[in-house]
């Protein structure tokens, strides 16, 4: 319609002698009349401003008990708990900060408590004022005074990796405490930093407004967020010797956790037959007894827990017994506790496969067991292939009796009959089992992939090379190969990466450090980048170590 209107508009007018800017304006006005949807401008990307501080920035002499701080827009505080670190440390019970919900331009800081003298303080925020309308965060933004007459001006930084695994877990504190003389062991077990900081949701930190001085410091997965080292819950990183500002300025820790300090818990009561006994720490070398008078048909066997810190204790003999004694250190103290039995059930003995039905070419064929198996028969199990042949296979028990090999050889695309008869397996009390029948296949090798790796390491220390996929060890060698050329075969498609450690000690495994001994944890390197494995693929590939 719009056309043929400004055409018949045209034509009149121009009989009449309108000026031809009247039509142009009028062609505008009718071209412009499009309908569409309004847009509501572009998106705000810009974070709040602060426009004023009461008291200023950097004020020397503090002697308020109150802060405000305005800024150009409403803003909210997020997650404000967390991400809000003063130092040196004050209680939550010495300041308060608002608002803790909704929305104002203001963020008030009320001082509950008296500071301490000449000391520089620094509020900071981290990532948690963002503007209420689009949550634009203000970053890393500090307010910083003096109760002396200077602002502190030295600053620290460095990089945080975390020392066994490749994710280092982000919200690290840096601790920081004065060296006087000599600093007691027990200082960051007991006492707050004087200057603490946190990585946020980075892996690399930033100290500021620090005065000259040594220091111990100390980095902290604080997981209570009590500025307190809790040993066995905690992960640490710290340095051999105290740092001297301002010489030192750039500083990286590797964060690991320390096995608890040993103790043991309450034995308790959990089947007939069968009592728990928890501890913290590591068990190996540390011993309790069972104290109460018992016959001496009595015998007992102790396993440990796969899954917790728990040792298992089990009996048999002692007929009539309605309760157990134990003695045991607790701390500095021998503590004694019994054990009384609560209306116990008759447990079984249950056999059941550990793997699923399909194996690797590089799996042994496991078995688990609900109790401990003390006396196996190899002559009453049977292992046969998709011909029905009969495969040789060896037959061992682990040493924590639970768990039961058969080691025989696999071939690619077959599949294995494992039958076991009544008393193959005898548990700790003579139990044993009805006719067994499992089950496992292999696959067909063009459905697998092959990993060639050329390792170039050129030092004497032990190492442990290890395979993983998704975190698990899958493969791993702790000999050399004189090659120097580590296959890892038939394994599944996926993402694989590899794992190095410098084995310092050569006990076969990775060992984390020792805070007071001052021992750093052993060194853990990671191939560059995840492997994909896809089916009937072979990956030739060179790993370099330092």
């Amino acid at each position: 319609m719009i056309i043929p209107l400004f055409l018949f508009a045209k034509y009149n007018l121009l009989k009449t002698g309108v000026s031809i800017a009247f039509i142009f304006l009028l062609f505008c006005l009718t071209h412009c009349a499009k309908r569409g949807t309004p847009t509501g401008g572009p998106l705000d990307s810009i974070p709040p401003v602060l426009v004023n501080a009461s008291p200023k920035q950097n004020t020397t002499f503090f002697d308020e008990n109150k802060i405000q701080l305005t800024f150009d827009e409403y803003i909210t505080l997020k997650n404000i708990n967390k991400q809000l670190i003063v130092s040196p440390p004050l209680e939550r019970d010495q300041y308060s900060v608002s608002p803790q919900t909704g929305a104002a331009k203001k963020i008030t800081i009320e001082l509950l408590d008296s500071l301490l003298a000449n000391t520089t303080y620094t509020f900071n925020f981290g990532n948690s004022i963002a503007d209420f309308n689009e949550t634009n965060p203000y970053p890393f933004f500090s307010y910083t005074f003096s109760t002396g007459s200077v602002i502190d001006s030295l600053g620290l930084r460095g990089h945080i990796t975390d020392a066994l695994e490749n994710e280092t877990k982000r919200f690290i504190s840096i601790q920081m405490y004065p060296v006087d003389s000599v600093l007691p062991d027990s200082t960051i077990y007991t006492q707050k930093p004087f200057y603490a900081a946190s990585s946020l949701d980075t892996t690399v930190f930033q100290m500021k407004n620090l005065k000259p001085g040594r220091y111990e410091i100390i980095a902290l997965q604080d997981v209570s967020g009590n500025y307190f080292y809790d040993q066995g819950i905690d992960k640490i990183g710290f340095r051999d010797e105290p740092i001297t500002l301002p010489q030192d300025s750039i500083i990286d820790f590797r964060l690991f956790k320390e096995p608890a300090p040993f103790a043991w818990t309450r034995p308790f009561f959990i089947n007939e037959r069968h009592i728990g006994i928890g501890f913290y720490g590591n068990p190996e070398g540390q011993t309790f007894e069972q104290i109460a008078p018992v016959t001496n048909s009595f015998e007992a066997l102790i396993t440990r827990d796969r899954e917790t810190d728990t040792l298992h204790y089990w009996f048999k003999g002692g007929a009539n017994l309605d309760s157990l004694k134990f003695r045991y250190i607790q701390k500095d103290t021998l503590a004694t506790t019994t054990v009384s039995f609560n209306n116990p059930v008759k447990d079984s003995l249950v056999i059941t496969k550990i793997a699923g039905t399909t194996l690797s070419l590089a799996d042994v064929f496991k078995l688990r067991a609900s109790l401990p198996i003390v006396a196996m028969d190899s002559t009453l199990v049977s292992v046969q292939n998709i011909d029905s042949l009969a495969i040789p296979f060896q037959m061992v028990l682990d040493e924590n009796y639970d768990r039961i090999a058969l080691d025989f050889d696999l071939e690619p695309n077959d599949t294995y009959r494992i039958e076991l008869l009544p008393n193959a397996l005898r548990d700790f009390w003579g139990q044993s089992h009805d006719t067994l029948r499992f089950k496992a296949a292999t696959k067909k090798p063009e459905d697998l992939g092959t990993i060639y790796l050329k390792l170039d390491y050129s030092y004497e220390t032990p190492f442990i090379l290890q395979l993983l996929k998704k975190d698990r060890v899958v493969r791993e060698y702790t000999t050399r190969l004189e090659s120097e050329v580590y296959d890892f075969k038939y394994l599944s498609p996926g993402k694989y990466t590899f794992r190095f450690i410098k084995d310092k000690n050569g006990n076969g495994k990775w060992d984390p450090g020792n805070y007071r001994n001052k021992i750093q944890p052993e060194e853990v390197i990671y191939f560059l980048s995840d492997l994909e494995i896809r089916a009937n693929w072979d990956l030739n590939e060179s790993f370099q170590v330092q």
